[in-house]
C-alpha cells in the first residue's frame, strides 16, 4: 500500500482526515487499512474538488471550513457556531455571483463555446464582492479569537494553513500538473472518458492558456501573509483589521478565474455527449451551499 508523504500526513492531520500507519499492518488488519486509505483518498479528492469550484471569500472561507473540525468546549460551541454562520453570511454575496459563474460556464459548455466576455464580467463582480468579505468578517474573527483557548487558536491556525495548501495545489495546476493523479484534467479524463489524444491536446492548451492569464495571485506575497496571520492568531492579542492577509479578497476571484480558464479551454475539444455530462457536473457545483456544523 502506498504510504502518504510527510506533507500529506500533515494535511490529513490538520484537516481531520485519517492517516495510515507507516508500518506494515497485520494481515487481519490489511482489509481495514485498505478501506481506511480509500476513505482518506476520497475525502482528499472531495476537498480538492471543493477548493477548485467554491470561491466565496479566500481566507475567511478557510476559517469557516476549519471550524467544522474544531471541537470547542460545550460553553463555547453555540457562540462559535454563530460566528461561523456570520462568516457565511458575509460570503453570501460572493456565493451568489459564483453561482452565476457556474451556470454561465455550464451554458457555454453545452453550446460548445464559453462566452468569454460574460465570464470576465462576472469575475470582475466576484473580485469586488470578495473584497467586501474582509471588511464584513473582521469583527467576527476578533470575537472568535477572544472565545478560543490558546490550544484551540493554534489548532485553528494549523487547519487554515492546511486548507490554503490544498487550495493552492488544487487551483494553480498547469497543464502537466493537471494530468497527474488527483489533478483536474485527470479527474475529467475519468469522468468523461477522454481519449489519449484529447488529454494531450487539452494539456498543451491549458499550459498556454493558464500561463497567459496569471491573475491576481502572487504566491511570494500570499505565503508569508498566511504565515503572519497564523502566528498573529495564536498570540494573546489579535486584530483582524491588521493581520488578515491582504489577499483575502483576491484568492476567491483568482481561484474562480482559474476554474473558468480550464472550462473555456477544454470545452471546444469535447464531443457533444461529453459536453452534456460536464455541463451537468458544473451545474451541480452551482447548487452547492455551505453546511453549518451541528456539533
Amino acid at each position: 500500500m502506498e504510504m502518504p508523504s510527510l506533507h500529506q500526513l500533515a494535511l490529513m492531520t490538520a484537516l481531520g482526515l485519517g492517516a495510515c500507519t507507516t508500518t506494515a499492518p497485520a494481515p487481519e488488519l490489511q482489509a481495514q487499512a485498505t478501506d481506511t486509505q480509500a476513505d482518506d483518498d476520497l475525502a482528499e479528492a472531495g476537498l480538492r474538488e471543493h477548493h477548485r469550484h467554491q470561491h466565496r471569500g479566500g481566507v475567511t472561507q478557510f476559517i469557516a471550513m476549519s471550524l467544522d473540525t474544531l471541537d470547542p468546549d460545550d460553553a463555547q460551541r453555540p457562540q462559535v457556531l454563530q460566528l461561523q454562520r456570520d462568516m457565511y453570511v458575509c460570503m453570501a454575496p460572493a456565493g451568489a455571483i459564483q453561482q452565476r459563474l457556474h451556470l454561465t460556464l455550464a451554458e457555454g459548455i453545452t453550446a460548445g463555446a464559453v462566452d468569454l466576455a460574460k465570464v470576465d464580467g462576472i469575475l470582475v463582480e466576484l473580485d469586488a464582492a470578495d473584497a467586501g468579505v474582509r471588511t464584513c468578517s473582521v469583527g467576527g474573527l476578533n470575537q472568535l479569537h477572544a472565545l478560543l483557548t490558546p490550544a484551540e487558536r493554534g489548532e485553528l491556525a494549523e487547519k487554515v494553513q492546511a486548507h490554503y495548501e490544498v487550495w493552492r495545489e488544487a487551483t494553480n495546476e498547469d497543464g502537466a500538473a493537471s494530468r497527474v493523479r488527483g489533478g483536474r484534467l485527470a479527474r475529467l479524463t475519468v469522468d468523461l472518458g477522454l481519449s489519449p489524444d484529447q488529454v494531450e491536446k487539452m494539456s498543451a492548451a491549458l499550459h498556454t492558456a493558464l500561463a497567459g492569464r496569471a491573475g491576481t495571485y502572487d504566491r511570494a506575497k500570499v505565503d508569508p501573509a498566511m504565515v503572519e496571520f497564523a502566528q498573529a492568531f495564536e498570540r494573546p492579542t489579535f486584530d483582524a483589521t491588521v493581520t488578515l492577509p491582504y489577499a483575502n479578497g483576491r484568492l476567491g476571484s483568482h481561484g474562480a478565474s482559474r476554474m473558468a480558464i480550464f472550462y473555456e479551454t477544454v470545452t471546444p475539444m469535447l464531443s457533444p455527449e461529453q459536453r452534456v455530462v460536464l455541463a451537468a457536473q458544473v451545474r451541480a457545483h452551482a447548487g452547492q451551499h455551505p453546511t453549518i456544523s451541528a456539533k
